[in-house]
């Protein structure tokens, strides 16, 4: 069994033990695919829990007395296999994850105290236009910082001052070596709608936006990197992964059910090096 697998199933093994916790996804209810979880590399998990709870406001769930490696971020779960990083997500196809903050000011402030690099150009926030790594320039209305977390994972923070929560997801941003073809992509296999954000072409999903932006150099899968995959919850994923082979596309791991949990998962790997876990029953593991 892959590394990787055996991480997340021993994360939800302690999950299903502990009736307390309590893992929903909010837009679970909205459609048939939605956004599930980050996984992340970690070559240090209190690390990483210093950044994600201690510094941006996410929630560790517990098991028992001890934490899991698990964080909770409205729409989304952040889990953490406790390996080094080949690299950091920028060079990666998933350049960067976006998130939702009422106070821009105040949360790099609070990122700045606890020695995390802020990236952007002018490290105060300001409605001018502030280009990152990929060369694109956010809206002139758009709060917007770049800090960079543990392993080189880099964060987009961006003001929505009607959030409720410190944090909530808010974006993937991909860095496509094509644009256009990624996103059809995304349409077309998760039944992602197409459109705009802001300037940037996207597509959206029940719980999050997939941004894409052209990679100014070449950029590789994300396997083993800072963000090694991102996971999407499907509703009857079996019919939804006998659908994918059907149309030609090849299965990394096929449906596999896991009775023990409820759950089922499934993985692939999009055209162009992102790695993906489909589950189903995540939502609903006690």
């Amino acid at each position: 069994m892959k590394p990787m697998l055996v991480a997340t199933l021993s994360i939800l093994s302690m999950l299903c033990v502990q009736g307390s916790a309590s893992a929903q996804l909010i837009a679970a209810k909205d459609g048939p695919i939605v956004y599930g979880h980050h996984h992340l590399s970690a070559t240090s998990i209190d690390e990483h829990k210093k950044f994600w709870v201690d510094t941006l406001g996410g929630t560790l769930i517990k098991v028992g007395t001890s934490p899991a490696d698990i964080i909770k971020i409205p729409n989304v779960f952040i889990m953490m296999a406790g390996r080094a990083a080949t690299g950091g997500s920028k060079g990666t196809t998933v350049n960067h994850l976006g998130f939702a903050v009422p106070n821009l000011r105040a949360a790099v402030d609070k990122a700045k105290a606890a020695g995390y690099p802020i990236v952007t150009r002018a490290e105060l926030p300001a409605a001018i236009p502030v280009k990152d790594d990929l060369g694109h320039i956010a809206d002139q209305n758009t709060y917007i910082a770049f800090v960079m977390g543990p392993d080189d994972t880099k964060v987009e923070l961006v003001e929505v001052k009607t959030a409720k929560a410190p944090i909530a997801l808010h974006h993937i941003h991909f860095a496509s070596p094509n644009v256009a073809e990624m996103q059809a992509w995304y349409a077309k296999i998760l039944g992602a709608k197409p459109g705009k954000r802001g300037s940037f072409d996207a597509a959206d999903l029940p719980g999050v936006n997939l941004t894409f932006s052209p990679a100014p150099d070449p950029v590789v899968g994300t396997r083993g990197r800072a963000v090694d995959h991102i996971g999407f919850e499907v509703k009857d994923l079996e019919a939804f992964t006998k659908k994918l082979e059907a149309s030609g596309i090849k299965l990394d791991r096929p449906y596999t059910k896991v009775p023990a949990l409820n759950l089922a998962i499934a993985y692939l790997t999009d055209p162009w090096g992102t790695y993906i876990e489909l589950t189903e029953g995540f939502n609903t593991v006690p």
